[in-house]
């Protein structure tokens, strides 16, 4: 299912914020670059954003920014994860992943004893999708490899995943729009990277 944008416009009225505090909060990283969605619209390219999202965010900013300072906030919303490391264990006790999707991904990275942000952004994409039922086991193995070897270049991107006559395929996307297949390609499910990094932050917050 397509995730409901909101135009800029409709987004400053509905707020009641100004155009230079949106920016300001976006230079700050209180709002993620990758939630500014440029469209083509009958008027021209126009701005866009995940509205469900956008509007929990700027109602966080709102109520928070009383008692703390833009930079304090994007601590809050912008942690450095880049050197956090856990085990096992609070991998499964943080609601992260369950053992047999660990399981999984150990057995693609045998000896790893902790866990990476980046791998645990892997592990908890993982089991969304074994969990959902969308692909099986083998499935899941080639959807690790395709994250190993291209999310660095595409950390704001979408997991794509199609399956056509039987026969699976994934592939990570940046800035996507509208994507066609022909009529005998199914898209299976369509995961924002940026979507789950921060269902995962607040799980490790």
């Amino acid at each position: 299912m397509m995730e409901e944008l909101i135009s800029k416009k409709d987004l400053l009225e509905l707020t009641d914020i100004s155009y230079g505090q949106l920016y300001r909060w976006k230079r700050k990283n209180l709002i993620p670059e990758e939630w500014f969605i440029r469209k083509s619209t009958f008027t021209g390219q126009e701005t866009f954003f995940p509205k469900d999202k956008i509007l929990e965010r700027i109602k966080k900013i709102q109520t928070m920014k009383e008692n703390l300072s833009l930079d304090e906030l994007a601590d809050v919303f912008s942690p450095n994860l880049s050197k956090l490391s856990i085990n096992e264990v609070e991998i499964i006790n943080r609601g992260i992943a369950s053992q047999p999707v660990l399981n999984i991904f150990m057995e693609m990275n045998q000896g790893v004893k902790k866990f990476s942000f980046e791998q645990m952004l892997f592990i908890y994409i993982l089991e969304k999708l074994l969990r959902s039922g969308d692909i099986n086991l083998d499935e899941g193995k080639m959807v690790l490899q395709v994250m190993s070897d291209h999310y660095r270049s595409m950390k704001a991107g979408e997991l794509i995943f199609i399956r056509k006559l039987g026969i699976s395929s994934c592939f990570i996307v940046s800035n996507v729009g509208d994507i066609h297949f022909e009529k005998s390609t199914k898209l299976v499910t369509k995961i924002s990277l940026s979507h789950c990094m921060e269902e995962l932050k607040s799980k490790l917050l």
